[in-house]
């Protein structure tokens, strides 16, 4: 493997750990986020690889991927139906929860999901797993909707559905969409930086780190960026209100963005 790609790999498992962490919490599945690789494969390439401004053919889309033209045409097709958040795969919890909704089986007669016992034919949690996830064992998905507050058990010891899909953790969907321009941001910078050209300014990218600080201080620490960067960014943002240009045509998003770093360092592995 080419030494610029190999780097580019090991830097992309860098950047997806936290990703990955983001995305497993939310119970996105690897299928899913297959898809989602692929389309964002094909978006790239097609907005930004094109020649002389135009939108990047097929051909060459597929060339620069590794998907068969037929693949980047369906690809294409999604993107342009603006539906990019229904890939219509569903982890096993989730299709468990969804028979449960709907599964006339599963449901009461006004269409609720129904009380069931753990084991036993007829409408059960075991016959339900069966249908919908045969792939689990029924205890260990029990056990793991149990966990994440999906199901609760009544004082007679039957099952109730509390969730219509599978998410390990509650997150806000807005802070998560926030998260995601975050990372955007920074990464856009990254990029910018590592492919300029040499008559391009770089752009500011900075850290200040030290890895032999102790876990003691880290409550001043919070306190010094909470007072400091805070000062920081009102003097940037000062500065920008006084410089915008409310009658111009073209304009760019312009900013600066801070960050806390904080990770634990193995021992004997300090630089």
């Amino acid at each position: 493997m080419e030494v610029h790609k190999k780097a580019a790999i090991q830097a992309f498992r860098l950047l997806f750990r936290p990703i990955a962490r983001i995305l497993l919490r939310a119970g996105v599945t690897w299928q899913e986020f297959s898809e989602i690789c692929r389309l964002t494969y094909v978006e790239v390439a097609t907005q930004e690889f094109g020649i002389r401004g135009r939108p990047t053919n097929i051909s060459r889309v597929a060339i620069m991927t590794g998907f068969t033209r037929r693949e980047v045409r369906r690809l294409r097709d999604i993107l342009e139906s603006e539906e990019l958040a229904e890939f219509g795969s569903m982890n096993s919890a989730t299709r468990v929860l969804s028979g449960w909704y709907s599964d006339a089986q599963f449901t009461d007669t006004l269409g609720e999901p129904r009380r069931l016992i753990v084991n036993g034919r007829g409408p059960s949690f075991e016959t339900l797993c069966s249908r919908y996830a045969a792939d689990v064992a029924p205890s260990t998905m029990l056990k793991e909707l149990k966990h994440v507050g999906a199901v609760v058990e009544d004082s007679s010891g039957k099952l109730i559905a509390q969730m219509r899909v599978y998410m390990p953790v509650h997150m806000d969907p807005e802070q998560m969409l926030t998260s995601g321009s975050v990372l955007e941001d920074v990464g856009e910078t990254v990029a910018y930086n590592l492919h300029r050209s040499d008559d391009d300014l770089p752009r500011f990218e900075r850290r200040a780190t030290n890895t032999r600080m102790p876990r003691a201080s880290i409550p001043a620490f919070k306190q010094f960026l909470d007072r400091e960067g805070q000062a920081f960014l009102e003097r940037v943002d000062t500065w920008l209100s006084q410089h915008e240009d409310k009658q111009a045509s073209h304009c760019v998003r312009l900013g600066l963005g801070t960050y806390w770093i904080e990770n634990t360092i193995k021992e004997g592995s300090h630089a």
